[in-house]
């Protein structure tokens, strides 16, 4: 995975670099996704990954591009691919109105899946997959239909707090019972949150029973109602436009970040309803606290398809895409996707696009290079 435009370092390693032997110290049982997460951000793009020579067309120079490190979790390797991911979703988008529907677990629930995130995050997808595959089939909404949709787990909140939710973005309706005709939900709305939450609830207390979880929660905690919302977008274009950052930001984003020292953290938030920036300031190790409980564990993946989005469905993507079509023949269609950049070095003085003439890396194992054309 490529790291960015190369041209100087970005300040955050240093939230981590001076806090992050002492915490690996500190704690020597702390599970292996967490180890690697400090150990590589530190190194991203310092040389530790070997480097790449480019040179400049503008000026003629010659410049030294340090490689990333390539972790799902870095803030510097993350945000580049979200134009990529965007764009291979509207390369070929459904037609129709969709909706966004987020999914909230209720805070006193939250302490007991932060640390079996394992089993919790998958038991959360199956719930909310399964609770509008149940809803869609209810004839009061759109009746025998299967829905498809994505769903992606951010896991943290303004201040950077644990706060796991789920994005799940439907088209609007669902396949017919015999699979040969598209069934069209409301445009505004895909299914009652009023009846989607307490499914939801319910469904996910029996995944925790199923995997061994349920016993560590307390009881009253399922009295608690879920906050569900729904999101209505005309298209596609734009559900997947407002889902996009959600996908490849992390919770350590360096444009949150503010001052920082060896001791001292501070990052800037916005409270709910308020668009004045607040700047908080936290000690290093109360801020790799916040941080680490948002680092998948190996194998957990943030997003994933239901229904007859993944690629293993026996109904073609494209039979699904002319049924919608004719349902929704009179739509306006959406706007087409700007083309991404290419990842390429840029020059630091003149800002123009470099071409790479050699790379260098520090082992065989590190295959992880800043874009550019040999």
């Amino acid at each position: 995975m490529p790291s960015g435009t190369g041209g100087g370092h970005d300040d955050s390693p240093r939230a981590l670099h001076g806090c992050a032997p002492a915490s690996l110290a500190r704690s020597p049982t702390l599970p292996t996704a967490p180890r690697k997460v400090i150990s590589a951000i530190p190194q991203c793009q310092s040389g530790s990954y070997g480097h790449s020579l480019s040179q400049c067309p503008s000026c003629g120079g010659h410049h030294r591009v340090q490689h990333a490190c390539g972790h799902r979790h870095c803030p510097q390797c993350q945000p580049h691919p979200t134009p990529q991911w965007l764009h291979h979703h509207l390369d070929q988008p459904l037609p129709g109105p969709h909706c966004l529907i987020p999914l909230t677990v209720p805070a006193p629930l939250r302490p007991c899946i932060r640390s079996p995130q394992r089993l919790a995050y998958p038991a959360l997808f199956h719930a909310a997959a399964a609770a509008l595959t149940r809803r869609a089939k209810d004839a009061r909404f759109i009746g025998p239909g299967l829905p498809g949709c994505p769903g992606v787990l951010p896991t943290w909140g303004r201040q950077r707090q644990y706060h796991p939710h789920l994005h799940s973005l439907v088209p609007g309706g669902g396949l017919s019972k015999d699979r040969t005709t598209w069934r069209p939900s409301r445009a505004t709305c895909f299914v009652p949150v009023t009846a989607l939450s307490p499914l939801s609830r319910a469904l996910f207390k029996e995944e925790l029973r199923q995997v061994g979880l349920l016993a560590h929660s307390d009881p009253q905690v399922w009295t608690l109602p879920w906050h569900v919302q729904s999101q209505a977008h005309p298209h596609g274009h734009a559900a997947f436009t407002s889902l996009a950052p959600a996908v490849c930001t992390v919770a350590l984003a360096h444009q949150r970040l503010g001052r920082l020292t060896d001791r001292t953290v501070a990052f800037t938030s916005r409270k709910v309803g308020r668009a004045r920036l607040r700047t908080t300031p936290l000690d290093a190790r109360e801020f790799l606290r916040r941080f680490l409980p948002h680092v998948l564990p190996h194998g957990c993946m943030k997003v994933r398809h239901c229904g007859w989005l993944p690629t293993s469905c026996a109904i073609p993507l494209a039979t699904i895409r002319l049924m919608i079509g004719q349902a929704h023949s009179r739509d306006r269609p959406p706007p087409q996707p700007p083309s991404p950049h290419p990842l390429v070095a840029r020059c630091p003085t003149w800002g123009a696009p470099m071409r790479v003439i050699m790379r260098r890396w520090t082992s065989p194992r590190d295959v992880v290079d800043t874009g550019g054309e040999a």
